[in-house]
This record gives C-alpha cells, structure tokens and sequence, in this order.
C-alpha cells in the first residue's frame, strides 16, 4: 500500500496541508504568503547549501517543526508509525509473542506470552537471543531484533538462544503467528474480609476491549459477587467508541458519558450510554487510576465518577483529553491532528494544560504566595451534588499516594538483579510450587547473590558526600577532613545495610513477581502478588467490605 515519494508529491502534501489550515485563519491572517516564504526557503537551501540535502527530509523536517508548537499527540505518521498505531489498537500483529528487553548489549526474553509460538517452543524468560536468521543478534536494538522477528504468519524465523544452565547454544525454528494482545490479561473473583468480590484488569482499550469484558464480567457475575474492582492503574487508553461502550456497562440507558469541544461545529458532540448497563446498580464498584491512567482511562473514571457510579481510589491520573484525528495524506504518510478537548458529565475537561504542549518547561507558572491552591480550581459536581475540582485529570474519591521507590529498590529493579536471580533461582528450582514464599533462606540466597554480581549503588547522601569531597580536594583540605569522611562513610555503609530491611516488603514482593512470570506466567502474578498483597487492593476490600463507608464516601458534604 505504501509507495515511496519524490520532492514534487512531498511538496504536494505540504502545500494541501497548508491550504487546509489556511482555511481555518482569521481575514487578515495571510498564512498563504508564509506558506510561499517556506517553500522559497526550501527551495533555497535544496538548490543552494553546501552540501546536497535530501528534499524528502528538508520537507518532512519543516512539517516536523509545524507539529513542534502544537500539543505532543499530534504527529507526522510515517508507514512505521501508521503501522504501530493500528498494532496499539487491533491489538494483534504477526510475530512470535514474547516481550524482550536490552541486557548487556543482548535481547533478552523477558516473558513469553501464554498460548503464543514463543510460549509453545518452550522460550523462557532470561533466554538470551544470540543469532536470529544466522545474524549475530548482539548490539542489536530491541526495536531492530523486534523488525526482525516479526512476519507474515505461516513464515519462520530462526533464533539461536543461549540459557542459563545449558551449556551448548539452543536453535529453534518458529513458524510465526498472528498474536493477540490481549486487553483483558486477567479476571477473578476472591474472598476477604467475609465478602466474595469481583476483580478485572483492562489494560488498554483495544478493538477487543467490550467484548473480553463480557466475557469476564458475565463469568463474575455468575457468582453472585458483593462488589466488584475495576483496574485501569496505567492503562494509556485507546479507542473512543470502547471508552463509551465500557462505562455503558455501569451506567443507565441514556447517560451521557463524554462530550467534545473543538474549533468547529463538527467536533461537537456528546456521546451517550445506548443500553441498559451490565453490571447491576445495587453491586458496588471500585475504579483503581493512577498517574499513568490516561485518555480513555479518564473517560470511564471521570464518568463513573461524575455519575456518583462507584468510588475511584488511587492518585491523580494523567491529564490526557485531547481528541486526535488520523488523516492520511498518502500512501506514505499520514497526519494524526488534535482537534477538540474531552469533557466529562459534570462539565470538566481532562486536559492539563501542562500536558498540552512539547514545552511545559516553558509554560509560566503563577505564583499562589499562601493562597489554597485548591480554591483556585474551578468548582463541578456530580450528579448527586458532590463537589469536585477542574484542572485536568480525574482525581479520585479516595487518595493513595503512588510508592516512590528508594534508591536501593530502583537500582535493584533498573539492573535487573531481581529478573536475573530468578532466571537463576528457577532453573535450580524448576518445581517450585506456585503459592511459594519467600522465606529467610530464600533473602538469604538473594543477598549473596547480589555479592556475587557485586551490586552496588549509590544513596543521595553518597552523592551529596561526593560533591564535598570534590570541593575540599578544590580547597586542598582533605587530610584536614579525612576522619570526619570516614565516619561519614562508615555511616552511610550501616544504613545501607539498615535499607534492606526497611525494603524487605518490596524486595520479597518483587522476587515473587519474577519468579512467578519466569515459572507460571503473568496470571500467577496477579493470582499470588496483586490480589493478596497490592496495597490498592487492601483498600479497595476496605471500602466494598463496609457498606456505610462506602455510601458516605458518595455523600454529598454537608
């Protein structure tokens, strides 16, 4: 479908995109004449500059700095990038199905995906890609090794992988397939604190999004549940028509769910719940957000909320409510253009105005001096009278401040110690049962493994202890200090040893999530981690176990 272009349709499509815009100018504003003073300039440096420019890439960088003053979701699609976009929202592409990473200058396997060719060939997590098709693999990008692996269906590809524990290089020939991502990874019901309840993850709103719900909700349903837990913690969002389709499965016939509001008439519009809700209005619900919970995300949350539906816990989300049309402009290229803003029932925009710019560095900031920021923020309600606030993004009714990981925790989990201990674990231990737990022995053998690996990392105080050793060497001052470094040194060693009790709870949480991916695959992880221990969770049991904190919490003040 797509075909290569030369300077003139490159030109073409600059000029037709000008002309588009040119349209929508105030009388006076003579975008035409600052459309000819580009093209001169073009031109100029085409025919002019010292060394030969490619026309393609002088054009597409001048549309490139077009899009650089408009919001980030506006962009200048590519077939690469039109490919990837239609991947995020069917949800499937061709390929082997497995998620990888970069380690040590190797792909490496993080997870198979269950059902997939990967999964089915016996690939594991911690497998090291060395060759695929005969080509020496290490160096190679992710995104390269991903090209590479990826294919029409009922074609093979060969990978050659070396494992831990295997001593010679292991060759596989894997006939790709059409891989499903699913939108649903997991669903379940549990009980705790003497009430049996419903839970499901929706990780994206897909082509598939209405229909794996569906299927999870009607199985839940079938066990007549005293509340359900809506997960959309770091869903990036997706489609509009599944956003209103989900929040349809909560709200009555009839409820508006969002609306749209743009230059022109044509972007406005208000979209409706058009059938009788699936979930039954007596259940209660809880919505999971967090920060990473965006756009569509947003949409159910802000909705459900607006419409006093169910409770949302969790910590402010994203602030994504622009509305992004596609518009090819050839067979090469195409324009993915913000034109309208998100609004939720009570009135509220989802926008942040920090998220609408490439610059927010650049955005001037008010100074608020002692006044209470919250009284600057433009005052909604719900339908039953509660107050909520504008500014952006939904925040929830009840709110759990996301865990900020220390700097013992976010080097462990950034040099993949607790990925590569449970490569090495599970093949020492291949039978290990899927309720394990992580006994002292267990600490013990990760803490001499990190001693193996000499794991090191550095705390803000070592930094800051760094930048004054600096300045006394500038100063020529260091036998002067020398005692009082050491002792600050030796300090600091103690309370790094002291920060691995206080992160036992994450370190056990962690070993047990790689473990279990490396042993079951990611159901197991929400079976094992997610449910018994997640912290939102806790929360969530919390507030559907009690009926009248849930009720008061959808209380209007007053």
């Amino acid at each position: 479908m797509f075909k290569k272009i030369g300077i003139a349709a490159t030109v073409g499509i600059l000029v037709i995109f000008v002309a588009l815009i040119a349209t929508a100018q105030k009388p006076g504003e003579s975008l035409y004449s600052y459309s000819r003073l580009s093209m001169e300039i073009a031109f100029q440096i085409s025919s002019r500059y010292v060394d030969e420019v490619e026309s393609k890439e002088l054009i597409y960088s001048g549309i490139r700095g077009m899009l650089d003053i408009l919001d980030p979701f506006s962009e200048f699609l590519e077939r690469k990038d039109y490919d990837r976009l239609q991947e995020t929202t069917k949800g499937k592409y061709s390929g082997l199905g497995m998620t990888i990473m970069l380690k040590n200058d190797f792909v490496t396997v993080v997870a198979p995906m269950e059902g997939t060719p990967a999964y089915r060939m016996g690939l594991r997590a911690g497998d090291k890609i060395v060759k695929i098709d005969g080509e020496p693999a290490q160096g190679m990008t992710t995104r390269d090794a991903s090209n590479k692996m990826r294919g029409e269906a009922g074609t093979t590809v060969a990978l050659t992988i070396e494992r831990e524990g295997v001593d010679e290089p292991l060759e596989y020939t894997i006939e790709r397939a059409v891989i499903e991502i699913k939108t649903v990874p997991f669903y379940t019901t549990f009980e705790k604190n003497g009430k049996k309840l419903g839970y499901v993850r929706l990780a994206r709103f897909g082509e598939e999004a209405t229909s794996e719900l569906e299927e999870a909700f009607s199985e839940i349903l079938l066990e007549d549940v005293d509340g359900l837990i809506f997960d959309l913690r770091s869903n990036g969002g997706g489609l509009l028509d599944q956003a209103v389709k989900v929040a349809n499965y909560f709200l009555p016939k009839g409820s508006d769910v969002t609306s749209t509001k743009g230059r022109t008439e044509d972007q406005e519009r208000t979209l409706y719940a058009n059938a009788e809700p699936m979930i039954p209005p007596d259940i209660p619900v809880v919505v999971m957000v967090n920060g990473m919970s965006a756009s569509a995300s947003e949409i159910v949350a802000g909705a459900i909320q607006d419409w006093d539906r169910g409770i949302i816990i969790g910590s402010p989300t994203f602030g994504k409510g622009l509305v992004q049309q596609v518009y090819p402009l050839s067979d090469d290229v195409a324009l993915k253009l913000t034109t309208a803003k998100w609004y939720i029932p009570s009135g509220r925009c989802i926008q942040k105005d920090s998220r609408s710019t490439r610059h927010p560095e650049d955005l001037e900031i008010a100074e608020t001096d002692s006044v209470d920021v919250e009284e600057e923020k433009e005052v909604f309600f719900t339908k039953g009278g509660r107050i909520v606030y504008g500014g952006g993004g939904v925040v929830p009714d009840i709110e759990i401040e996301d865990k900020v990981l220390n700097a013992l925790e976010l080097n462990l989990e950034r040099l993949s110690m607790f990925f590569d201990f449970s490569v090495k674990y599970t093949t020492e231990h291949p039978d290990l049962v899927e309720d394990f737990k992580i006994t002292p022995e267990l600490l013990k053998q990760f803490k001499l493994y990190l001693e193996e690996k000499d794991f090191t990392y550095k705390t803000a105080l070592e930094n800051e202890l760094d930048k004054m050793k600096e300045t006394i060497d500038e100063m020529e001052k260091t036998d002067q200090y020398a005692a009082i470094i050491e002792e600050l040194e030796k300090q600091i060693e103690i309370d790094k040893e002291l920060q691995f009790d206080k992160s036992i709870d994450h370190i056990k949480k962690s070993m047990k999530r790689d473990i279990l991916t490396k042993l079951y695959g990611e159901k197991a992880v929400y079976r094992q981690n997610v449910i018994k221990t997640d912290r939102y969770i806790d929360k969530a049991v919390e507030i559907l176990a009690s009926p009248k904190e849930y009720s008061s919490v959808l209380q209007p003040e007053g």
